[in-house]
């Protein structure tokens, strides 16, 4: 994985804003792409004093895991996954080479398997996916604070 973070060649127009990008290969590296979400929404956290819910914790990995796996399942090259703070949620941008769109079926029961998009779509704020000139990027936006002043991951009751 190849990661850079504000500060290592991006630059922020917005005091507040947050970002971190890594690049994955393989798919062992996808539980390196969910520990590259928890360490950045603890670092929102603690460093920043954003509140972030166990929800917005867990849910935020569980679609940097759908998106990643996608990308690494249907596309040869690297994908590249950005998080990045805005507006009091997370968004979780992955780009890969394959220009073909995903399809989300529709909801079945007995389907075994290829349910990853629905979940990310139920999780989700917003979920959006662009063609690129090379392949597709793919953004879906997840809520940090389920209450301002309510659960918050690593809060100690």
């Amino acid at each position: 994985m190849v990661q850079a973070e504000e500060g290592q060649g991006r630059k922020s127009l917005v005091s507040r804003q947050m970002s971190v990008s890594g690049a994955f290969e393989g798919s062992a590296e996808i539980a390196e792409a969910r520990a590259l979400a928890r360490s950045f929404l603890t670092d929102v956290q603690a460093v920043h004093g954003l509140p972030v819910s166990a929800r917005a914790m867990g849910m935020v990995q569980l679609v940097v895991s759908e998106l990643v796996t996608n990308a690494r399942k249907y596309a040869a090259d690297p994908c590249l996954l950005t998080l990045e703070v805005s507006d009091g949620a997370v968004e979780v941008t992955v780009w890969d080479s394959e220009p073909v769109l995903p399809i989300v079926n529709a909801p079945d029961p007995d389907r075994v398997g290829q349910h990853g998009l629905e979940i990310v779509m139920a999780v989700c704020r917003s979920f959006e996916v662009h063609r690129e000139p090379v392949g597709k990027r793919i953004k879906a936006a997840v809520v940090l604070a389920d209450d301002p002043g309510g659960d918050v991951a690593g809060r100690l009751v």
